[in-house]
């Protein structure tokens, strides 16, 4: 919907409940996985809170510039998920 691919987005910060998942997504998505944000070694699973956690570091470290298009991925029980892109403009 967003007329992009994934060539065009310069970070994915998924939910960070099981490295296994989130490799498999990395591999599958042929996605660098140095522009895939990744804290769970930090901090384990924190649930809802891993996204915005790792984006805030993201931030904070400058990784994430004015400019970047970056793709936060949730999933949970029952096979939910959840996607959005944000241009980031700070």
């Amino acid at each position: 919907k967003s007329n992009l691919s994934l060539e065009d987005i310069d970070y994915i910060i998924p939910h960070q409940a099981n490295i296994r998942i989130i490799e498999a997504a990395i591999k599958r998505l042929k996605f660098p996985r140095e522009h895939v944000v990744i804290n769970l070694d930090k901090y384990g699973n924190m649930s809802s809170a891993s996204i915005p956690v790792a984006l805030d570091e993201a931030f904070h470290t400058g990784k994430i510039k004015k400019g970047h298009k970056i793709v936060l991925v949730g999933f949970g029980a029952g096979l939910t998920w959840g996607a959005n892109l944000i241009d980031w403009s700070l």
